[in-house]
């Protein structure tokens, strides 16, 4: 009965869906403290909208033509709303319904609920078109359902609309919890259909994280330290190798959410804690744009970007949307009230990035999270303000190793060189002694041209180059990789890469030669040399050899000119670098931070939601700034591929490229990630995307854009 309602194009039929919906909402109820009954209501009634002919047609003809009026099935749905007796729970369910799509006004095309009612004169009517006819088979859905219904009247729906419309006029700034728990509801189950129930018994599961508290070593000296302490949050500043991770984990007591810096960090700690958790029932997922090619099975792959994992490794920027009201960020705050947050390696942001992390900090606290942050390397200002923001040494348990311990990770002999060539009698030697050499550049353009000059020199030596600028299906391959041949090789061999090896890559070579970074990024980078500690390599140094930054600040980016000469001016040359001087150099080089003021773009200011409850915004400045919203691009030949793959197929083909790169005249695919399409010739496997590379003369061999 009612089967010939649909709620998809696909045949999931209407009653189905509102089923499914409501199933994942009493289980997100259930689990964040909501009330279970209130969310099987607003999820029942949710898409009941949809029971119109007018959506029923437009379902079949899946195109709509500029002509048509606007229909939006959840003020549809809203005419449904006296079903429910009680004042207080129409409220609720109206919070459900009405912004599960779309804000309540301000919407981007105009079609809020605030919005079409001050622009279209006919709002009411033209969604109310023939509703003495089709309103009987929605309340036939609903007593399928289990509800008791009456006839309602095109008068009674009019004063159902009138009621939620001054309701939802009258909304004072608040993040909306029912939103989040509906959104996330309707989000997981349309996803999931068949595999609902399955997922469910998957869902907001607590971590055993037991493992953790078995592995103490004298090798990592935070093993031996108790992560015993009644204070909430947690700061924790150790070098490389002291057992940071397993103690942030150790700190934690419910549901997980790891974030990390960039997509390889991400891919190495997800297989990290998957092994080490692999006889647990925890759930756990990455979280980024490639996160998908991770995954085994459409069942995993919808679960990761969905509410109630047990432990989720992302980056903070994708938190990002609680900071800055973006569509979905109530659910983010719903699913993260009340977990531990774990802000691994939180230096290694930029200016803006750190002022977005400091806000995510605080609005974590206000959602009830416990915070637990650590760093090899941050500047006492940085510090200081993570620790007041925290609440203070009353609030935070703070754990740093004694000098004594800090001098066992000494490892690494600093060298001051002012040109590249300057290295090439030390690379031989070290090729000759079947050593593994990393090369670091600040720079894709620069990285590809290092690794071409490299692999013509030294044809017989095994290499490869590792950047941002791949195939996201080469990436990964090229990250297995580096783990799995290159940090294990006996020969010698030589890796060419830029700024994504810094951070959480568990790999060991032996000697590297690197651009001038910032000071806390060069040790981040120093920490993929000599990283493997036993008792016998403790106090071994391998050599690092610095390039003199350029005097030309465009030769400089991504970073300032003046950080580098600071960063370069701070290392002693022919010397060993002292974990016990470290925090010496980031104060020289940062006596004070800059950060980007982004109060006027941020909705949580002092301690208080500024955004209207069911209210997003479109878009966010400081995302922009941050360039989270990359471009993307794929090949001709891929082109095909993209259109015709599905989801999980076509994120092996994207290219990611930052939105600064211009892409005049080039053809955008309307499907997936709009990438744009460019000639077979601007891209190579070995070297990634050659845009830039393309315009070195040097290189001319190649065919390029």
């Amino acid at each position: 009965m009612f089967d010939h309602i649909l709620a998809k194009s696909n045949g999931t039929t209407l009653r189905q869906h509102l089923d499914d919906v409501a199933r994942v909402a009493v289980c997100i109820a259930q689990n964040v403290g909501l009330d279970p009954e209130l969310a099987r209501m607003g999820a029942h009634l949710h898409d009941i909208g949809k029971a119109s002919p007018i959506f029923q047609e437009r379902l079949k003809q899946k195109e709509f033509s500029p002509s048509d009026s606007v229909f939006r099935h959840e003020i549809a749905s809203l005419f449904f709303l006296s079903l429910i007796e009680d004042l207080e729970k129409r409220q609720t369910v109206i919070r459900m319904i009405i912004a599960h799509h779309k804000s309540i006004y301000g919407d981007v095309r105009g079609r809020g609920f605030i919005d079409l009612d001050e622009l279209e004169v006919n709002c009411f009517s033209d969604h109310s078109k023939c509703f003495e006819e089709w309103s009987s088979e929605a309340l036939g859905i609903l007593n399928a359902l289990g509800w008791k219904v009456h006839p309602i009247s095109i008068e009674e729906a009019r004063a159902n609309y009138q009621e939620a419309l001054d309701y939802c006029r009258g909304l004072t700034p608040k993040c909306s919890r029912w939103k989040g728990l509906l959104m996330a509801a309707d989000h997981l189950a349309s996803a999931l259909e068949d595999y609902t129930d399955t997922a469910l018994q998957k869902l907001f599961i607590t971590p055993d994280l037991s493992y953790y508290n078995t592995r103490k070593s004298s090798l990592y000296p935070l093993s031996k330290i108790s992560t015993d302490d009644p204070r909430a949050h947690t700061l924790v500043t150790a070098p490389t190798g002291a057992g940071k991770t397993d103690f942030l984990l150790r700190r934690c007591r419910g549901r997980v959410f790891y974030t990390l810096p960039f997509q390889a960090s991400i891919n190495a700690m997800y297989d990290r804690i998957k092994l080490d958790l692999k006889d647990s029932e925890a759930q756990i997922y990455p979280l980024h744009a490639a996160s998908i090619l991770k995954l085994k099975g459409e069942y995993e792959r919808v679960l990761s970007h969905h509410m109630g994992a047990s432990i989720k490794v992302l980056t903070p920027h994708q938190m990002g949307a609680i900071a800055f009201g973006l569509k979905g960020y109530e659910a983010m705050a719903l699913d993260l009230q009340g977990c531990d947050v774990i802000l691994d390696e939180i230096h290694t942001y930029s200016f803006v990035a750190q002022a977005m992390v400091l806000k995510i900090v605080e609005i974590l606290i206000a959602l009830g999270c416990r915070v637990h942050i650590g760093t090899a390397t941050m500047p006492s200002v940085l510090y200081d303000k993570l620790l007041d923001l925290l609440g203070g040494s009353e609030k935070v348990y703070e754990v740093k190793l004694s000098d004594e311990e800090l001098t066992t990770f000494d490892r690494h002999m600093i060298h001051k060189v002012d040109f590249l060539e300057d290295t090439i009698p030390i690379v031989e030697k070290a090729i000759q002694n079947k050593r593994k050499l990393l090369f670091v550049c600040n720079q894709v353009k620069r990285s590809q041209e290092l690794y071409v000059e490299l692999r013509e020199r030294y044809p017989d030596v095994q290499s490869m180059l590792i950047h941002s600028r791949f195939r996201r299906g080469d990436r990964a391959r090229l990250e297995r990789e580096l783990k799995e041949v290159y940090d294990k090789s006996t020969n010698a061999c030589i890796v060419v890469s830029t700024q994504v090896v810094e951070v959480s890559l568990d790999i060991s070579f032996d000697v590297m030669v690197t651009e001038c970074a910032p000071i806390d990024s060069l040790i981040q980078r120093f920490g993929r040399i000599n990283r493997r500690r036993s008792h016998e390599t403790i106090g071994q140094l391998k050599p690092i050899y610095i390039l003199a930054p350029s005097d030309q600040e465009a030769e400089c980016k991504p970073y300032k000119q003046e950080i580098l000469q600071r960063s370069f001016d701070a290392l002693k040359d022919g010397a060993p670098l002292h974990e016990t001087e470290v925090q010496h150099l980031l104060d020289f080089v940062y006596p004070d931070i800059s950060l980007i003021d982004i109060e006027l773009h941020s909705i949580f200011r002092g301690g208080q939601w500024t955004l209207k409850e069911l209210k997003h915004k479109p878009k966010s400045v400081i995302l922009e700034m941050l360039e989270i919203d990359s471009a993307c691009c794929i090949t001709e030949s891929d082109q095909m591929g993209y259109i015709q793959g599905d989801y999980s197929s076509r994120v092996e083909f994207e290219i990611p490229i930052s939105k600064a790169i211009r892409f005049k005249g080039l053809t955008q695919v309307e499907e997936g990630a709009y990438p744009y399409v460019i000639p077979d010739s601007a891209y190579d496997k070995e070297l990634g995307y050659l845009g830039e590379f393309a315009t070195i003369e040097r290189y001319k061999s190649f065919e390029m854009l």
